[in-house]
């Protein structure tokens, strides 16, 4: 079953192109309706009751395209954000677990992005009550984006729909694969199929530290750093994680700038 999307875009240019994108490189979509404004889109998403909505920001704050998903009262659909935006909203938007597409749009990265939707359609329509998880994470997006910072959440989606995560709580990361599995305070762990350097971009650098390619620690819950036979990061919990040699001149100087 083809997914049912509405563009949503304030300029008419945009939104063909984007919808002559979709039809001719995602065969599993099907544009059923667009607008170019707030009020249009209300309209035509209340009534048409689409799978997703490929949404546009406008302004700095990103304010048009979130007022729009704050005035309709039965969400339940997905979103995949259209923007020009990069730097901090990039990492907002990791960090929040929301798809989105660069302008000018790449056809792979708008593959990429339906690809998604589709994997996570199901879990939605199995369980709607996901929907006001998947939201709260939009409205958490809205509230990092217009602050500019990033947040202090980190959003995982799974096959049951999505974990919400205090970064505070988090002790260190570590490359799995393609994968990244982080370490809590609590001794507890879990695994994202996001990659350790999108977690890079997605964590504040004044706390958490990248020491070598497979681990990224969080300074908070930093012991000491040991030179003896090697070069170690010890965690509070006794942990003990190597510092590759062409990170220990820049990990060492952030240590003596604490």
């Amino acid at each position: 079953m083809k997914l049912k999307a509405i563009v949503v875009d304030d300029e008419d240019l945009a939104r063909k192109n984007l919808t002559m994108l979709l039809h001719e490189y995602c065969e599993d979509v099907e544009v059923i309706g667009d607008a170019g404004n707030i009020g249009t889109a209300k309209e035509k998403i209340e009534e048409l009751k689409p799978d997703v909505v490929f949404l546009d920001i406008r302004m700095p704050s990103g304010s048009e395209g979130f007022d729009l998903l704050d005035n309709i009262e039965n969400r339940d659909f997905l979103v995949v954000f259209v923007t020009a935006f990069k730097d901090y909203a990039l990492r907002a938007f990791n960090a929040n677990a929301i798809h989105y597409v660069l302008k000018p749009v790449d056809i792979d990265d708008l593959v990429r992005a339906v690809n998604k939707i589709k994997e996570s359609r199901s879990t939605f329509s199995e369980n709607p009550g996901n929907f006001d998880t998947y939201f709260e994470s939009i409205k958490n997006l809205s509230s990092s984006m217009e602050s500019q910072g990033y947040g202090n959440k980190v959003a995982i989606s799974h096959t049951k729909g999505i974990k919400l995560i205090d970064i505070n709580d988090i002790m260190y990361l570590e490359a799995s694969g393609n994968c990244t599995v982080l370490y809590f305070a609590d001794g507890t762990r879990y695994l994202d199929t996001r990659t350790l350097k999108i977690y890079e971009g997605i964590l504040t650098p004044a706390i958490f530290y990248r020491i070598h390619k497979s681990h990224i620690v969080n300074m908070d819950y930093l012991k000491e750093y040991l030179n003896e036979d090697g070069h170690f990061a010890i965690l509070k919990n006794g942990k003990l994680l190597s510092v590759a040699r062409n990170r220990v001149s820049s990990f060492v100087k952030t240590l003596k700038s604490l």
